[in-house]
């Protein structure tokens, strides 16, 4: 099989805590790529871990296409937390500013609740995105979940949480890392 294209997977976003708004790279995606679909969360502003991986399997298992997850901030331990649950062949993981979630000093408090996260490495290839600057995340807690997940590392540079509110609505280096991922994908 050669470099897999959008048509050939179903790309599902996974969203953070109070979701990713209108102008937020994530938003843009799912409005640009023909196969993305978002995660909705009953519960935007209160995360509870069980509700928001449960969602994400469930979205997950209806697909028909191999997958390709993208997940910014508290999606990225939710996707992790659910991907026991998930029965469809996940094709890639593109993660984003991961949390810190094992960091009582993170708020809001309950980011704390979807720790530990899983060191096992990922079944699939995948690209961490990290920020030196990221208010969620020390840059040095970033590399070592990519070193443990044997996800390739992205050093975004001084690009905060890398949200809308960091001005990462249009991300042209995220979009051209995330078409590069998807040649090196399996379809």
């Amino acid at each position: 099989m050669g470099a897999m294209k959008i048509k050939d997977a179903d790309i599902l976003i996974i969203p953070g805590y109070t979701n990713s708004g209108p102008d937020h790279w994530q938003s843009r995606w799912e409005t640009k790529l023909s196969t993305a679909r978002r995660v909705e969360q009953a519960e935007w502003s209160k995360p509870v871990r069980d509700d928001w991986t449960a969602a994400v399997a469930e979205a997950a298992n209806a697909a028909e296409k191999p997958l390709v997850l993208v997940a910014h901030s508290l999606g990225i331990p939710t996707a992790i937390h659910a991907l026991p649950a998930i029965r469809r062949r996940i094709a890639g993981a593109f993660l984003v500013a991961p949390p810190d979630v094992s960091n009582p000093k993170i708020r809001p408090k309950h980011l704390m609740t979807f720790g530990p996260y899983p060191r096992d490495p990922l079944p699939f290839p995948s690209i961490l995105v990290a920020s030196r600057n990221d208010e969620f995340c020390d840059f040095a807690v970033a590399e070592d979940i990519a070193a443990a997940w044997g996800s390739m590392f992205l050093d975004a540079g001084e690009a905060g949480h890398i949200n809308a509110d960091a001005g990462y609505g249009p991300w042209p280096e995220g979009t051209m890392a995330f078409a590069h991922f998807l040649t090196r994908l399996e379809g």
